[in-house]
């Protein structure tokens, strides 16, 4: 379920050239004059957009904060222009830097659910290659999905799937989540060994707060405890909710999230 936002044309962003160029459509919410809370900035899962009832929260608590807020849809998904089947993990990664460096942000917390987890740790390296770590206030992430072409979807291809990639580069999957399946891409996969993270230590050098339902179909929480295991030198915190599902959007857990994010804010 979304949530009602505003009805204003959203800023756009271009990024890439030639055949590779695509427009960006991204919300920003400036903060308030004199305030130093870090801005948030909200990465989404796998065709999820910045309409959603998490993102809408998320800014609705900037605002109420005075803080910034800042969401996006990568391309392919929501407002943003480009090929869903197009994309890769490199691409939406590239993306979501873009944003950031256009935007500005001094010091921020990256709130990414499901795949945006995975965006997000992505996002903490290159920026730490940069020199540019200390940006980076703290991390929220919501039944995170790093690696889970690799480790999710990989392992569990059918030989139909599996042919259907060799075949025609693509599968589809059903998804409770709305009318259309899901689609997953050769190149996507393939896109996606070259971005794992948990292959060794993942050095944040911040806070991190994991929310994680027990009862997620799509990422199951021993995922979760898995990647705790890569950032054993970060100050991490994980919340488990017994009766969670995927998408953590019920008012307890929105609830959860706004808490994390201050507790975030305030470490």
């Amino acid at each position: 379920m979304s949530l009602p936002i505003s009805d204003a044309t959203p800023d756009t962003l271009d990024v890439g050239s030639g055949v590779e160029s695509r427009r960006i459509a991204m919300r920003i919410l400036p903060a308030e004059n004199g305030n130093s809370r870090p801005a948030l900035v909200w990465l989404g899962g796998y065709r999820s957009d910045m309409a959603g009832t998490k993102a809408v929260e998320l800014e609705r608590h900037a605002a109420a904060s005075g803080s910034a807020c800042i969401r996006f849809d990568y391309s392919g998904h929501g407002l943003s222009g480009g090929a869903f089947a197009d994309g890769t993990m490199s691409r939406w990664l590239e993306e979501s830097l873009a944003v950031i460096d256009h935007v500005g942000p001094g010091r921020m917390i990256l709130v990414g659910s499901s795949m945006g987890g995975w965006v997000a740790l992505r996002l903490i390296a290159e920026l730490r290659a940069r020199g540019e770590g200390g940006r980076i206030a703290g991390l929220v992430l919501i039944a995170p999905a790093p690696d889970f072409t690799s480790d999710l979807i990989e392992p569990n291809l059918t030989e139909a799937e599996r042919t259907s990639l060799a075949e025609r580069g693509y599968f589809e999957e059903p998804t409770p989540y709305g009318p259309d399946p899901n689609i997953y891409t050769a190149r996507l996969i393939e896109d996606g060994r070259q971005n794992r993270v948990l292959t060794g230590i993942i050095e944040t050098g911040c806070p991190v707060h994991i929310l994680q339902g027990m009862q997620d179909p799509d990422v199951p929480y021993g995922h979760a405890l898995k990647l705790m295991e890569h950032l054993p030198s970060d100050d991490v915190v994980m919340t488990l909710i017994r009766d969670g599902d995927h998408r953590l959007s019920r008012p307890q857990d929105i609830e959860r999230i706004l808490a994390a994010v201050d507790a975030v804010a305030a470490g």
